[in-house]
Order: structure tokens, then sequence, then C-alpha cells
């Protein structure tokens, strides 16, 4: 099992999904996220909701704002609503999803 070139353990479970980072044929290049899973659609893709501040130079303060980004998760992870996840950039999935589950950490 290959860790996917990425700091984190493999699950535990092995699947034969063609777009997951350890057991399939899916490169993970690029940004790292950590958000919240807010939404499952057809038990493969996921919506997480992440939190940053950005800068707003007039006033020389932080606003925060909410993003939203859809991510392919494999059947090899487990992940419900609630849960914080971690997921990594790949080659566009789909129209929307550009993105992969790689780690699962139950929610808050």
């Amino acid at each position: 099992m290959s860790s996917a070139g990425l700091m984190v353990p493999p699950p535990k479970k092995t699947c034969g999904d063609s777009r997951c980072p350890f057991h399939g044929h899916v490169k993970v290049r690029g940004k790292i996220l950590t958000g919240k899973v807010v939404s499952i659609s057809d038990k493969q893709t996921v919506v997480i909701q992440r939190e940053f501040l950005q800068k707003i130079p007039k006033y020389n303060r932080y606003e925060r704002r909410r993003g939203k980004v859809h991510a392919h998760m494999s059947p090899c992870m487990e992940v419900k609503e609630g849960d914080v996840v971690t997921i990594a950039e790949c080659r566009p999935l789909a129209k929307t999803v550009s993105f992969v589950v790689v780690q699962a950490r139950s929610g808050v």
C-alpha cells in the first residue's frame, strides 16, 4: 500500500476505485486543504466548507470568509457529515471536482 506521496497514513480498508489516491491511478499534487464535510452526494462526492481570513488593506484588518470545495471520496474512506477531512488537489475528475479526500477525522 502506498501513502500517495503524502504524510498521512493509508486507510485500513482497500477498494477497487480507480480514482482513489491510495489504491487507484490518481496522482496528488498542488494544494492540501482542511475543512468540514457539509454534504455527501451520491456516495462519491462530498462538499467541504472551509473558513479562512481575508485581509482588507484599506482598514488593515481581516474578515472571516467561507468557501465550499467539491471532492471525490473513495469507498475506503469512512466519512460522514460533520467530520473534518483533509483533501488534496489532483487532476480534474468532473466539472467541479478537482480534489480527493486523503484523510478523515471525527467531527468536533
